[in-house]
């Protein structure tokens, strides 16, 4: 068992989001456009496709970090630090008087990135584990995900 006190701050936000973000196929559509344009600006010499270019590339990444910024700031379950447990059931988030338990086999996948271990509790919404806070507790909890997940669905990188 491992209990944790995690407060999520806009670049943890930020940092799923452009992780969820660039891993679907609108970002990755966005990205390769984007690239194109730019590539089609130095084959042609039309500088007017490279400013098209950088601001399909730059569009999303701003808009991400804006937007986490927003959510962090107007959403109440961002002031407090979320409560986690996770045993050999599942993962129990608790806020104050508010508790959700999810058991392991609804978890849909965990992933990490440089700074954080993301665990997907549904295809859009996730628990965030930021790296920085987790300290020594980092290696428990990516082996308590990697015993109780099927590692198809497991892409954690220490």
């Amino acid at each position: 068992m491992i209990e944790l006190d995690v407060k999520i701050e806009a670049n943890d936000l930020y940092d799923y989001m452009l992780r969820h973000s660039y891993n679907s196929a609108v970002g990755i559509i966005g990205s390769c456009f984007g690239a194109l344009i730019i590539v089609l600006a130095v084959l042609t010499t039309q500088w007017i496709y490279l400013i098209f270019g950088l601001i399909i590339l730059l569009y999303l990444p701003w808009t991400l970090f804006f937007r986490s910024k927003r959510q962090v700031l107007s959403n109440p379950s961002f002031q407090q630090p979320l409560h986690y447990l996770l045993d050999d059931q599942g993962l129990t988030i608790s806020q104050g008087e508010d508790s959700v338990q999810y058991l392991w086999e609804e978890m849909h996948k965990a992933v990490s990135t440089g700074r954080s271990i993301i665990l997907y509790t549904s295809p859009m919404n996730a628990t965030i584990f930021p790296k920085r806070q987790l300290e020594d507790q980092k290696i428990a909890v990516i082996e308590m995900i990697s015993t109780h997940m099927p590692p198809a669905k497991v892409r954690i990188r220490s």
